[in-house]
């Protein structure tokens, strides 16, 4: 989804060497093939993971297989990551990451956040409100490491040498930063991965009882969500990227399996989850979902305009989503944060469903 709102909504995204060690790590040999997604999940189920200390507490040091990103291929593969002990000092590069330290009793270890993209929660907007943020937009590498953080964390497409990227896991890890890419946030993650992640947070940070508290209530707000909604008639959709009174982008969101699973909790699919590359609006008309989303974050174009601009596209006016008055907003951050909000933002959209069926 990071492609997604660079090409689609974006098409461009807007050393201090000082660091305080805290963590160390090192890494396993990574492959010299590039896994395709499928791949990439069997890859991750093999691997090792650190199982919870008894009685909930973490034993140093502890050794958890994470991941790197590929500079040459943009695949993931897996590394290992070593903690002496919790980290101290810790940057999100986005909010959802955050939001989950909050959650887990770590708010005054937050030492910068980035990518604001959503609304904060109501009962977290005070402790949230203490952590300096280091961009409102994507944060690069500079500011990153000018915060001293002990780790970096958060999702896994950001660890990039680019202006919108925290840096390479590699470069990060060689300057003694730790580093933990969410597992949920890679293409083949499912909703277990965003368990796994608080879990492993959990691990890291010897806060296990905290995270396994959260984990119970999410997997518990995912089971009412899916008996809500189980009488609904099973519906098809499409992403629309972006759209202006005489083009539309789709968006076929093919990697976006965690998404997916969260939204089939709603009995619906997506029409393009086995399409890469481009999507025309011809192929839309002809795929001709039963409706439409478009995603709404801060700093984006005008919703309410481009919600329009779909309703009145010539191309588009055979469609049951059109004539139907099935075109939906959906919240960037609530879907593709990667964090716990893609409870909310499921929920919204089966409301919205509900109402105009």
């Amino acid at each position: 989804m990071f492609r997604f709102l660079r090409k689609m909504t974006f098409f461009a995204l807007p050393l201090a060497l000082a660091v305080t060690a805290g963590c160390s790590s090192a890494s396993t040999n990574s492959p010299s093939s590039s896994p395709s997604p499928s791949a990439e999940a069997t890859a991750s189920a093999a691997v090792v993971e650190a199982s919870p200390s008894p009685g909930g507490k973490t034993a140093y040091p502890l050794t958890l297989e994470n991941f790197n990103l590929s500079a040459e291929s943009g695949s993931f593969q897996p590394k290992t990551q070593t903690f002496e002990k919790a980290p101290e000092r810790i940057v999100a590069n986005t909010q959802s990451a955050a939001e989950i330290l909050i959650r887990l009793g770590l708010t005054d270890k937050v030492v910068g956040v980035a990518a604001l993209y959503g609304d904060v929660e109501a009962d977290i907007a005070e402790p949230f409100a203490k952590i300096p943020v280091l961009s409102e937009t994507y944060v690069g590498k500079e500011l990153v490491v000018g915060a001293k953080p002990d780790i970096v964390l958060g999702r896994g497409d950001l660890f990039a040498d680019a202006d919108w990227g925290v840096g390479t896991v590699d470069s990060l890890n060689e300057l003694n930063i730790a580093t933990f890419i969410q597992n949920n946030s890679r293409p083949g993650a499912v909703l277990s991965d965003l368990y796994k992640d608080i879990e492993q947070m959990g691990q890291i940070f010897d806060v296990q009882d905290k995270a396994q508290e959260l984990v119970q209530s999410l997997q518990q707000r995912a089971k009412d969500i899916e008996t809500r909604f189980a009488g609904n008639q099973e519906q098809s959709f499409a992403f629309i990227g972006s759209s202006t009174p005489d083009s539309i982008a789709v968006y076929s969101a093919n990697n976006d399996t965690f998404q997916a699973e969260a939204l089939s909790l709603l009995k619906v699919t997506n029409s393009f989850a086995d399409v890469s590359g481009e999507i025309s609006a011809e192929q839309l008309v002809a795929k001709n979902p039963d409706f439409l989303v478009i995603s709404d974050y801060k700093g984006g174009p005008d919703i309410n305009e481009s919600v329009k601009n779909i309703y009145e596209n010539p191309a588009l006016q055979s469609m049951s989503a059109i004539q139907n008055k099935k075109v939906f907003i959906i919240d960037f951050n609530d879907f593709w944060g990667y964090g716990y909000h893609i409870f909310d933002g499921v929920e919204k959209l089966g409301d919205n469903l509900s109402k105009t069926s």
